[in-house]
């Protein structure tokens, strides 16, 4: 696990050292730079020692004949079946690595070696002979991957931040990108903030040749569109839990200690499982937080810790613990940063402060639950959308009147939250009401508040939504709660939770697996009939079912809970000062994105309970934050955060 950079055209040596820098808490075991004025090549390299310890691993790193070289960040995890394959036909290798692997898969098979990968990867490799440079990322979108395109050549990187370290980058913002975060918190890819940079979507690959993009294209999508297999509840209950034990042994290996993190839900106590099995005799290490007050009182949720220190004892694993507070918020300027975009979550901090711990601990790679409720249908969108049989069919009028009514009720009440949320879009038919679950605000709201150079800016935007565009390459035939599947896998994991797993892991030098985003596993979910994943209020429904003989019942059906923080208090108590900066008159009307006035209104609003503006001022500060550190600077770095 790494991170990469570089570029293809007319830029100096120097450039790759900065991109370097800006990247190196990815990896601070070593580093590598190749740079060639003749071919107007550059890559760089922070390594992350995980597979082959030894200078062998080193990267860049060349093919034994010097045709291909190669800047990696991943792991390949079938990697010990490919190299014998590749052996078999005559190739030889100089090193342990997964890294040369991927390197003789590209001489024997070229771009076609994509097929063959289980794993998480963003990789580039020089090809000196065709003199292409060939990019791609993993299929779920578990390792990231940013590039500029311009006049003077291509430029990559792991990480947004090093792209800006050239100063010719352009720094506009985009008002799509904008609508995007303040609609969903997040920005699904290509787009980012920048209208310069874009993110290679998952499953996706680039051709680059004298530094511009002669071919983009997708060499996987998430199987939705295959035929439902027809097992028997018995059938599926012991698949299902096969695939899982062999997604997470794939992913134990590893040349260091892997540790895990545990909150004590189905998902992350299903790895540790599996992943304890696993560990031939030696405990598992494992990670969790702890909250020095009682803020999940605030939020309606269920803490984790007493479930996490009850499933360690049941599976007798190591738990380590990290017992938090309000100074949380002191970090919220550093998760944006190394998040490289606005995301308007608190969770990151959370995985943030784990990774820290596991680093002190000694373990660099963690093994995540994340995806489990992507994969078997357990977020409350998806029992919402189930139950919309019981009122779908009336009028549309009808339907009006209901979202109207769940508009007004209060939004103290956590219940009345939900209710509101659930039936906000009743309205809206087929894809643009599946769409609509994802959103945290409506265009209408947001239109408000944005101020009117920016509402003309964004009228100039040929914008559509999305979600609905990617769901337009669905056959109609899928079923909706697959559709919405689609979206979570697409986009949802993807574009926030994957990236923040990502980016707070290798902030703390640490990385994260995902085993229940094994590509042999998805497949077998997206196969599943839809009464096996999501069963009235019951969701993760064959996934509980398989691990019943394994985990408590309290554990496996316990209250749902986000992996989240109290920030209806904080805005009120820790980050009120933040709000007050950020928000204020002088800030608002300097950045020229929303309206002072408008904004006002909606802080006096939230305040009085009229709605529930948590998150969509929460969304407000970070991008305000986010243009702080990266548009005020002119090479964004650690030591240049504004305070």
């Amino acid at each position: 696990m790494c991170g990469i950079a570089g570029f293809s055209g007319n830029y100096p040596e120097s450039l790759l050292e900065r991109m370097s820098v800006s990247i190196s808490h990815r990896g601070p075991d070593d580093m590598g730079i190749h740079y060639s004025r003749d071919n107007s090549i550059g890559m760089a390299h922070r390594r992350l020692s995980i597979i082959d310890l030894s200078e062998s691993g080193k990267q860049p790193m060349w093919d034994s004949e010097k045709r291909a070289l190669i800047v990696y960040n991943g792991e390949i995890y079938n990697y010990l079946e490919l190299r014998s394959e590749l052996r078999e036909e005559g190739f030889t290798f100089r090193s342990e690595s997964d890294t040369e692997v991927l390197l003789n898969l590209y001489i024997r098979h070229g771009p076609d070696m994509l097929q063959k990968l289980n794993g998480i990867y963003a990789f580039a490799i020089w090809d000196s002979e065709k003199r292409t440079l060939f990019l791609a990322r993993d299929c779920l979108g578990v390792k990231p991957l940013y590039y500029h395109e311009s006049d003077m050549g291509f430029i990559f990187s792991s990480e947004l931040k090093a792209i800006l370290q050239e100063p010719g980058v352009d720094r506009m913002l985009s008002p799509a990108a904008i609508h995007n975060h303040m609609t969903y918190l997040w920005c699904p890819a290509p787009r980012t903030i920048l209208e310069s940079v874009n993110k290679l979507e998952l499953g996706h690959a680039l051709l680059v040749k004298e530094g511009k993009v002669t071919r983009k294209w997708q060499f996987y999508d998430l199987p939705y569109d295959l035929e439902i297999d027809k097992l028997t509840q018995e059938e599926a209950i012991v698949e299902v839990r096969h695939h899982l034990e062999m997604a997470v042994r794939r992913q134990m290996i590893s040349d260091v200690p892997v540790g895990a993190f545990l909150s004590g839900g189905l998902d992350s106590s299903s790895v540790v499982y599996f992943a304890n099995k696993a560990n031939e005799g030696q405990k598992l290490q494992c990670f969790t937080i702890g909250f020095n007050d009682d803020f999940s009182t605030h939020e309606g949720m269920v803490e984790d810790l007493p479930y996490a220190k009850r499933v360690a004892e049941y599976l007798d694993v190591d738990l380590h613990t990290i017992y938090v507070g309000p100074e949380m918020v002191d970090e919220l300027e550093t998760m944006i940063y190394h998040l490289d975009e606005p995301q308007a979550d608190p969770a990151p901090i959370n995985a943030l402060f784990i990774s820290r711990l596991a680093r002190e601990k000694g373990i660099k790679v963690l093994l995540s639950g994340t995806g489990g409720d992507d994969i078997f249908s357990g977020y409350r969108r998806h029992q919402a959308l189930l139950m919309e049989k019981y009122w779908q069919w009336l009028p549309k009028s009808y339907r009006k009147a209901l979202r109207v009514v769940a508009e007004k009720l209060p939004k103290k009440n956590m219940k009345s939250r939900r209710f509101a949320k659930a039936f906000q879009f009743a309205d809206l038919n087929g894809d643009e009401r599946i769409s609509s679950y994802f959103h945290w605000n409506t265009p209408n709201v947001l239109w408000g508040l944005y101020s009117d150079e920016f509402r003309e800016d964004l009228k100039k935007v040929q914008y559509k939504e999305p979600l609905i565009e990617s769901l337009e390459s669905l056959p109609q035939n899928i079923p909706a709660i697959n559709r919405m599947l689609y979206l979570e896998g697409k986009h949802f994991l993807a574009d926030h939770n994957l990236n923040y797993i990502d980016k707070m892991g290798m902030a703390a030098g640490v990385e994260v697996r995902v085993p229940l985003l094994d590509i042999e596993l998805i497949d077998l979910a997206a196969r599943l009939p839809v009464q096996f994943k999501q069963r009235g209020r019951v969701g993760k429904w064959i996934f509980k079912k398989a691990m019943e003989p394994i985990l408590p019942p309290q554990v496996i059906y316990r209250p749902k809970t986000g992996f989240g923080a109290p920030l209806r208090s904080w805005l009120q108590k820790e980050l009120h000062p933040i709000l007050e900066d950020v928000l204020s008159e002088r800030s608002l009307r300097n950045r020229g994105l929303f309206d002072f006035e408008m904004v006002n209104i909606l802080l006096e609003n939230d305040k009085r309970g009229r709605i529930d503006g948590t998150y969509t001022i929460f969304s407000l500060i970070c991008i305000e934050l986010w243009c702080r550190i990266f548009l005020d600077n002119p090479m964004p770095g650690p030591s240049r955060i504004v305070h």
